[in-house]
């Protein structure tokens, strides 16, 4: 799409433009009528959201190692979120995904447009998006993506060439990350070693690379980058360009995260809800916009194998004495939920099962 010449929007954005055009036009002063959201609060700053020294989990100290265990156990059940440090990953690498990812978004319109998704199924998605509302109105969202399937068949874009050799090297050390983090939360439910490998085939482990470009809005409070929702799989990593605009409600408020250059931010995912039979949840966030600067976040989003069958853990319903939620197969629960417009925890509370 060439860029909008008029300081009165067009009322008329189309679902192929994208957003990044739009936003480098001139002569925009205030956003198209498609694009305005009503957010409620805003959010206040908090540093609250819990830490984590990854290399603590494996301290020959058996008191550090606990404490850690301890700390990532109330993350988990209390916030939903943590903020990920000495995960071993190498800085260079997180900032070569950020800088390939946005040579992807200044790549031609032409290049991207290949990617325009036409099934929820298609391994490779890209453009700008828009969600239905409850009162059945389409929202354009202030913000452009690619999203690929990455494992365990390894999918991306062809160009640029360079991104494809960073998201693959990159799948294969958040892979290792995973299985480590999952061990330890599996060691904090109390199941026995190997359990959630076996259990959720993570040999297999769905992944999915995304990324986000937010570019300056004229009217941030207006519009909206992600509305409220929650991820599938089990654990989502996200990283971005140091400027802020992750959002998590939290006891009913909505808090701005704040993560330290180099750390990960971690959220337990649809799934994790699922197989902890409740006990960690699956927490909403959403991505605000702003006028001065372009966000960039790189999210890699971590499930079990597609073809399991995802339920809760069965030594956690003999515990509990019931199982929360009803088993779905992990790949058809994605393609529900990428086929549906955001919104909230829709497919999560599909699965509730009610106390009768």
């Amino acid at each position: 799409m060439a860029a909008i010449a008029s300081t009165e929007p067009s009322s008329n954005v189309s679902d192929n433009s994208f957003v990044k055009a739009l936003a480098e036009s001139s002569t925009l002063q205030s956003i198209p009528s498609q694009f305005t959201f009503v957010n409620d609060s805003r959010g206040s700053h908090s540093d609250s959201i819990p830490i984590i020294d990854f290399s603590l989990l494996t301290s020959p100290d058996p008191d550090q190692r606990a404490k850690v265990l301890q700390d990532l156990e109330k993350a988990c059940r209390e916030w939903g979120f943590f903020v990920l440090i000495n995960h071993g990953i190498p800085e260079t690498l997180l900032k070569s995904i950020i800088d390939a990812s946005l040579e992807y978004f200044e790549l031609p319109e032409e290049d991207k447009l290949r990617y325009k998704a036409k099934s929820p199924s298609d391994p490779i998605k890209s453009g700008s998006g828009s969600v239905i509302t409850t009162a059945n109105h389409k929202i354009h969202l202030w913000r452009d993506f690619v999203k690929s399937y990455v494992h365990p068949e390894f999918h991306c874009p062809d160009k640029p060439q360079i991104l494809r050799d960073i998201v693959y090297e990159f799948s294969e050390k958040y892979r290792s990350l995973l299985r480590k983090l999952l061990q330890a939360i599996g060691e904090n439910l109390g199941l026995e070693e190997g359990y959630i490998d076996e259990a959720l085939k993570l040999d297999s482990c769905f992944q999915l690379y995304a990324a986000n470009f937010y570019p300056p809005c004229p009217q941030p409070d207006q519009a909206i980058g992600i509305p409220a929702h929650t991820d599938h799989g089990l654990l989502t990593f996200l990283i971005h360009n140091g400027v802020a605009g992750l959002q998590i409600q939290h006891d009913g408020e909505w808090f701005n995260t704040d993560s330290p250059q180099n750390s990960i931010l971690v959220n337990t995912a649809d799934h994790l809800e699922i197989f902890s039979n409740g006990r960690y949840k699956s927490v909403k966030h959403r991505a605000v916009v702003n006028n001065q600067a372009t966000r960039i976040s790189v999210v890699m989003a971590n499930g079990a194998a597609p073809d399991a069958i995802v339920g809760p853990a069965s030594p956690l319903v003999e515990r509990d004495g019931r199982a929360l939620y009803r088993p779905m197969k992990f790949i058809e629960y994605v393609e529900t939920m990428l086929s549906n417009s955001v919104d909230g925890k829709g497919n999560l509370e599909c699965l509730k099962i009610q106390n009768e």
